[in-house]
């Protein structure tokens, strides 16, 4: 469904955010760490629709290099998730973005790297400012709504190191996957105005580290 770029969408976006029945928090317990991504809407590349900020991390990090995320990051001592993604999206792509922005938030997610991550949807607007910061972003991409929205772009397979579903979002020739592609996924559920869980859906096992 196409979705233009204007206060009518983030209104409904909104909508459908606190319409949206979200996980009591988890417990991170020691085990894992808190973290936090944003969700950033903005106006896609063609000017009219609704996209989404999608990075490709920088080559030179220490983990998950070069791959595929939505802006975020640990949570610093004495932060909130939404603190946390807002804080993120300046540090990575030098977009200064307050609560007032923030939409809602999704499910926490549990990573075999040892995370919690809390999606934050925040809605970017048109004339954000991009600025990626090199140490950690390679490069930034507008994913249009219809574009995780059509019936054949997440895909489920099965390993053998595990008896959980992996997922795939398959953007262009590449494929994208969990935490990322399962967040991502549960936006698109809530866009449709269903309430899907994600934290059962697995990572490949090149992430588990």
């Amino acid at each position: 469904m196409a979705r233009s770029f204007d206060d009518a969408t983030r209104r409904n976006i909104a909508e459908l955010c606190a319409a949206f029945t979200r996980l009591a928090p988890a417990d991170a317990g020691p085990m894992l760490k808190r973290a936090a991504v944003a969700i950033a809407l903005t106006e896609a590349d063609d000017g009219v629709g609704t996209a989404f900020l999608l990075t490709r991390r920088s080559a030179s990090l220490r983990s998950h290099r070069a791959q595929w995320a939505l802006p975020g990051g640990r949570c610093d001592a004495g932060e909130t998730q939404v603190q946390s993604a807002l804080r993120e999206l300046h540090e990575e792509l030098g977009m200064a973005l307050g609560e007032r922005d923030v939409l809602g938030m999704l499910d926490d997610y549990p990573t075999r790297s040892g995370y919690l991550i809390t999606p934050v949807v925040v809605w970017a607007g048109a004339r954000a400012a991009i600025t990626p910061n090199p140490d950690e972003v390679a490069s930034v991409h507008r994913i249009g709504l219809d574009a995780i929205e059509a019936d054949d772009v997440f895909t489920f397979v099965t390993i053998p190191e595990s008896v959980r579903r992996v997922i795939r979002f398959r953007l262009g020739g590449s494929h994208i996957h969990a935490p990322t592609a399962a967040l991502i996924y549960q936006f698109r559920e809530v866009l449709a105005g269903r309430n899907t869980r994600v934290a059962d859906l697995e990572q490949p096992v090149f992430a588990w580290k």
